[in-house]
């Protein structure tokens, strides 16, 4: 069949894509460039990834202690992602030296817990009192009621 004509190339378009699990953008790479419509996942860690109570129970945590913060009815107010860490990894006083830093394990847990609630349309997530966007958001973050 030498009289057809090859077929332009179809590159799949590179649209933003966003992980399943920890809900941060997903980088174009070369190597997926033909399965670019299926990948779903930012890396391995995230595709073996699969949610626990802990999840559960941060998300709790951080919607509890925004509603203790916001009782007097201002819900400007913020807090760390630390502090539903530190709340789920139990009460630090009775334990020894090495195991009170547990919280921080958890630290991670709970940035993507805001990042599902915020896709939630539940939170904000806020660097210098200015609502970030969650999935580029570095450095310390804050967490308010929309």
């Amino acid at each position: 069949m030498p009289d057809r004509k090859r077929k332009p190339d179809r590159p799949t378009p590179h649209k933003d894509k966003l992980c399943k699990s920890c809900r941060r953008p997903i980088q174009w790479q070369k190597k997926w460039e033909l399965d670019w419509d299926i990948v779903k996942f930012c890396s391995e860690a995230c595709s073996g990834y699969r949610g626990d109570e802990k999840d559960v129970a941060l998300e709790a945590a951080i919607l509890e202690l925004l509603a203790e913060r916001s009782a007097d009815g201002d819900r400007t107010k913020t807090i760390c992602p630390s502090e539903a860490a530190k709340l789920v990894s139990g009460d630090a006083r009775g334990k020894d030296k090495g195991a009170r830093r547990d919280w921080e394990a958890l630290m991670e847990p709970a940035r993507a817990a805001a990042r599902r609630l915020v896709a939630a349309g539940k939170i904000v997530i806020t660097q210098h009192g200015a609502v970030v966007d969650p999935a580029t958001a570095k450095g310390p973050i804050r967490l308010r009621y929309r």
